[in-house]
């Protein structure tokens, strides 16, 4: 196991998800609705572990498993819901056994979809929790260098906060 790595935020990440995306549109055809920039990496000035996390909204989530070996051809491991219900999670590793990738995959309007945008956006709309998440990932990284499950653990009453914020804030937004 390699010890878990949280770095700097990269100018570059936004690009590597429009490079990715294209390429994963493609697998997904014209069942896809939008494709979304998720994650620490999407969120400027923050520290992140170096994976380009995706959400893509969906017509159909069924369709989505119809063309699970194209996804596979693209050198994505299929995980099926993994863990959330309506999910199809797709994971990517370097040729190094780095993780580069993570796609979740949701119908268009999916509760679960509607919360890691407004997480993403709301930390985007505030720097100082921003900055709070992205040390919070630090101290959980440096913690837990071997346990990708402590650092997860630690976060969650971070995210759950945020999640509670954020769709407070959303509401004010589409008053």
């Amino acid at each position: 196991m390699k010890p878990l790595q949280v770095v700097p935020h990269d100018p570059h990440w936004p690009d590597a998800f429009e490079s990715e995306a294209k390429i994963v549109a493609t697998a997904f055809g014209e069942n896809v609705v939008a494709t979304h920039h998720i994650g620490s990496t999407s969120i400027p000035n923050i520290f992140s572990k170096p994976v380009i996390d995706m959400l893509i909204e969906v017509k159909e989530i069924t369709n989505v498993d119809l063309r699970s070996s194209e996804m596979e051809w693209l050198g994505y491991e299929v995980k099926g819901e993994f863990g959330i219900p309506g999910r199809r999670y797709f994971r990517k590793d370097n040729a190094k056994g780095d993780r580069t990738h993570q796609i979740h995959v949701f119908k268009a309007g999916a509760a679960e979809a509607e919360r890691h945008l407004a997480f993403r956006d709301y930390l985007k709309s505030h720097p100082i929790d921003a900055q709070k998440y992205s040390e919070l990932k630090r101290s959980l990284a440096a913690k837990h260098p071997m346990n990708p499950a402590g650092y997860i653990d630690g976060k969650d009453p971070f995210i759950k906060e945020i999640d509670r914020k954020a769709a407070e804030w959303l509401s004010l937004q589409t008053r």
